[in-house]
C-alpha cells in the first residue's frame, strides 16, 4: 500500500453510492464508465473488502461500502469547502499579508500608505516588519518587501519603483570650520560617518559626472549605525559628514539645516524596489497590496521630489 490514499478513487467511489449507479456517475464527474468502474475496482484492490454488489439489475452496497461512503463523501465535501475557500482568497482580498520595509522609509512613507488599503479591503490585514537589514522572504515567511539597493540576481522576482539619490552632506556650521571638500580625496582629513548596511560600509565609491573620473574614501569617524536616520542628529550637530538619501535629508537641506558637498560627483545608483518570492500566482491579497505599493511609490512624495526611473 502507498503511504498517501487514493484520493480520486474515494471521490469517484463516494458520486457512485451517491448516485447508486456507475453510469450516473460517470456522467456526473464526466467520466468514462470504463474509469469510474476501474477505480473502484482499484479500491477494492487497495482495501481488500468489496464496496458493492453489482449486477445488471442490481446495486447494493455492502457493510464495508456503506460505511465507506459516509467519510468519502465528507472527504469530497471538504476538499470542495478548502478549495471553494482558496479560489475565493484568489479573486478577493482576505487574510494576513507579511510586508518587509527599510526602517526610515517604512516609518515615513510605507507606513502612512497603509490605512487607506486597510480601508479599501477590510477583510486584509498587515504585518509590517521594519530593518534595514535584508531579510530572507522565503525563510521569513515575508510575501513581498520593500528593498532600497542595487538589487543582484536571484530568485525574486523585482520591480523597480524610482531611483534613491544619495548625496554626501554636512552641516553648514561643520563646513565653516573644517573646510568644504573640492575633491573626495578631501574627505581623508574630514570626519567621515558611516552607515552599516552598505555594500562597502567603510569605504565610498565616488564618480565624478562629468570626467568619468572614480575615487574611494577610506571613512574614518566618530560614528558608524546601521540606520542612516540615526546620524541626522550627529550631521545636523556638526559631528562630520555623510551620505544620506534624498527621502531622509530633503528636509534638512529645504531648512538649511545641511548642504550638499561634492556635487559633482555620485555614488552608485540604488533605487527602490518592490520584490516577492518567485512561484506560482500570488492571493490576490498580496496582488493588491503590491499594486497599492507600486501606485504610490512611482510618484513624487515631497516638494519637488522627482521620481528619477
Amino acid at each position: 500500500m502507498s503511504k498517501l490514499p487514493d484520493l480520486e478513487a474515494l471521490a469517484i467511489f463516494a458520486k457512485v453510492a451517491e448516485t447508486q449507479s456507475f453510469s450516473g456517475a460517470a456522467e456526473s464527474l464526466g467520466l468514462s464508465k470504463a474509469t469510474v468502474s476501474k477505480a473502484v475496482t482499484r479500491l477494492e484492490q487497495r482495501l481488500g473488502t468489496t464496496l458493492l454488489h453489482r449486477t445488471s439489475r442490481r446495486f447494493a452496497l455492502t457493510d464495508s461500502g456503506r460505511n465507506l461512503a459516509v467519510k468519502a463523501a465528507q472527504m469530497v465535501q471538504e476538499a470542495e469547502s478548502a478549495e471553494a475557500e482558496a479560489l475565493d482568497q484568489s479573486i478577493t482580498p482576505r487574510g494576513l499579508v507579511r510586508l518587509a520595509a527599510p526602517m526610515s522609509f517604512g516609518m515615513t512613507y510605507v507606513a502612512p500608505a497603509l490605512p487607506e488599503f486597510l480601508a479599501r479591503h477590510p477583510d486584509v490585514s498587515i504585518d509590517l516588519h521594519l530593518s534595514d537589514e535584508v531579510i530572507d522572504l522565503v525563510g521569513g515567511g515575508f510575501d513581498c518587501a520593500l528593498r532600497i539597493a542595487a538589487l543582484p540576481d536571484s530568485s525574486l522576482t523585482a520591480r523597480r519603483l524610482r531611483r534613491i539619490h544619495r548625496h554626501i552632506v554636512a552641516a553648514p556650521h561643520y563646513l565653516e570650520q573644517r573646510g568644504r571638500p573640492a575633491h573626495p580625496d578631501d574627505l581623508a582629513r574630514h570626519a567621515c560617518l558611516g552607515y552599516a548596511y552598505t555594500p562597502t560600509p567603510n569605504t565610498w565609491r565616488l564618480t565624478n559626472a562629468t570626467t568619468g573620473e572614480e575615487a574611494h574614501v577610506r571613512l574614518a569617524g566618530p560614528l558608524r549605525a546601521n540606520n542612516a536616520d540615526a546620524l541626522t542628529s550627529a550631521l545636523c550637530a556638526g559631528l562630520g559628514v555623510a551620505e544620506q538619501p534624498d527621502f531622509i535629508h530633503w528636509r534638512d537641506l529645504a531648512d538649511g539645516r545641511l548642504e550638499v558637498i561634492l556635487p559633482d560627483w555620485s555614488l552608485p545608483e540604488i533605487s527602490l524596489h518592490l520584490v516577492a518570492p518567485g512561484g506560482g500566482p500570488r492571493p490576490a491579497r498580496v496582488s493588491a497590496l503590491m499594486e497599492h505599493l507600486a501606485q504610490r511609490f512611482s510618484s513624487p512624495l515631497w516638494p519637488g521630489d522627482t521620481v528619477g526611473r
